[in-house]
């Protein structure tokens, strides 16, 4: 056992040196929503999500996944700052979803029936194979940030949008 340890620890350091390689660059906005992250996280996030992955029952297997894992959300996160996540706003939101896939998502469903009136500014959009997600807004209504919400409880989807959607003069509408 401690031979098979001793073994590793070479393969290990040469791991996490290429993790720490590659996580110095940075995806676009695009490649980051494909991997599931938004651009909105936090880097220092990204210890939070290593320390979660850990799994030292499984050291190898863990160990690709986690690197790969939390490697991309470095490529894809913002730099810690007192001006940052906390204090960004939108002028508005478009909520996209695909109209067949809402079956699938009861929380969407029920926030586009019952809530979305709450929220002039956001108006919904449908698009084929489009999975359900908020398209942030600048004040010249042009797309700043897109966040997946396949999971969220339409709580989460209202309180996201009184905090981080703040509509400008006219522009309550889009």
């Amino acid at each position: 056992m401690i031979r098979s340890s001793v073994a590793l620890c070479p393969l290990i350091v040469l791991l996490l040196a290429g993790a720490a390689i590659s996580a110095d660059e940075r995806l676009g906005a695009k490649e980051c929503e494909d991997l599931g992250f938004t651009g909105l996280a936090l880097c220092s996030d990204c210890n939070t999500l290593a320390e979660y992955v850990k799994d030292e029952a499984e050291i190898l297997s863990a160990l690709f996944g986690k690197l790969e894992l939390v490697s991309d959300c470095r490529k894809c996160c913002s730099e810690d700052s007192d001006d940052s996540i906390s204090k960004v706003t939108f002028s508005g939101a478009i909520l996209e979803v695909c109209m067949r896939k809402l079956v699938f998502y009861p929380e969407v469903v029920s926030f586009i029936e019952e809530e979305k009136d709450k929220f002039p500014y956001v108006k919904i959009q449908y698009a084929y194979a489009s999975p359900p997600k908020l398209i942030m807004l600048d004040s010249d209504n042009n797309p700043k940030e897109t966040i997946r919400i396949d999971n969220w409880k339409r709580e989460h989807i209202q309180q996201f949008l009184r905090e981080k959607v703040k509509p400008s003069g006219g522009a309550s509408a889009i």
